[in-house]
């Protein structure tokens, strides 16, 4: 090898980082979890569920939903009105502080995101409710994400953060106090069609981390933890993309008290019943350490809404893990 070969040769690898580097997309950081909205059959009877199980307040009102309040801060349900689609939750959204729709959309570009009028995979549409931009795109899948500023709450003003604006007279309380006080959102489970597909996608787009695995899967945590999204692929019943599951925390969870206090309101153990549940209906699975669980397994708990929407409720320490309460996370 001559001289000018070995020079050439070492300016090539040390450039292979920088290439490297210069190759990476920019991302939209995504620092936590802050709603999903649920496509309901009757709107009243699904609030005055969730209120009545949980005693939510509505946190804010917009025209076709209403915004119910998970512990104290702006994490929240929204319940709307399905019309004539098929009762599930439509979407779900994270926060980031770098909120800026133009910015964002140039960003989705680098993905092959394009703008559009209406929702569907690998499409970016912005909602205008009065003046508060409402940022939303779909995944590989279609599946519907929004993404808004880390102080949103659903209420007026640009950033969506002006929710006591929205009430004639404060924050509105449930009439009735609950029976399980929930502390925060989860995680979400996403059925999807190519999980490594997905996986990479949220990774790279919202600089997720891996927060632990199950099994063979990565869990994608969100800022600090524990929030995470979990990537299933296989898609739903049928095959079909769609938002599997929310899960919701609580102080102190105890699975066999709260099956009892589940079925008090009317949500009935569904026993060995395997597959899809039907409405009103709890259970536990224990999962094993094959999936990351505790060795005993780490139980996780189940309940189904009046449209038989799928719901979990962990310990607030849940971060997909190991452990009994499946806190432990490397």
């Amino acid at each position: 090898m001559t001289r000018r070969d070995l020079l050439l040769s070492v300016s090539a690898l040390a450039a292979t980082p920088m290439s490297k580097a210069q190759a990476a997309k920019p991302a939209i950081p995504a620092q936590a979890l802050n709603h999903l909205t649920l496509r309901v059959s009757d709107a009243k009877r699904s609030i005055e569920f969730y209120q009545g199980l949980f005693g939510m307040p509505i946190q804010s009102r917009q025209s076709n939903s209403v915004q119910l309040r998970i512990g104290a801060g702006s994490q929240h349900v929204g319940v709307s009105a399905a019309s004539n689609e098929k009762p599930g939750i439509d979407h779900f959204c994270m926060t980031t502080g770098a909120f800026n729709v133009d910015s964002m959309r140039k960003i989705l570009a680098t993905y092959g995101v394009t703008q559009s009028e209406t929702r569907g995979a690998m499409k970016t549409w912005v909602r205008m409710r009065d003046e508060t931009p409402e940022f939303y795109l779909g995944d590989p899948d279609g599946i519907a994400v929004q993404v808004q500023d880390t102080s949103y709450c659903g209420g007026k003003g640009v950033l969506g953060n002006g929710c006591l604006a929205l009430l004639e007279s404060g924050p509105d309380p449930s009439p009735k106090k609950g029976l399980i006080a929930l502390r925060g959102l989860s995680h979400f489970t996403l059925s999807v069609s190519n999980a490594q597909r997905s996986q990479e996608f949220y990774q790279d787009l919202f600089g997720l981390r891996i927060q632990t695995h199950q099994g063979a899967s990565p869990v994608l945590g969100l800022g600090s933890g524990p929030q995470f999204l979990a990537i299933a692929g296989g898609g739903a019943g049928g095959g079909v993309p769609a938002i599997g599951h929310a899960c919701f925390t609580m102080e102190n969870f105890n699975p066999d008290r709260v099956l009892k206090t589940l079925a008090s309101f009317g949500i009935k153990p569904r026993g060995e019943a395997r597959g899809p549940a039907g409405p009103l209906l709890s259970y536990v699975t224990l999962r094993m350490p094959d999936r990351g669980g505790a060795p005993g397994g780490t139980p996780e708990l189940y309940f189904t809404d009046p449209d038989g929407i799928l719901m979990q409720i962990q310990d607030v320490r849940y971060c997909g893990g190991a452990g009994y309460l499946g806190e432990v996370c490397s």
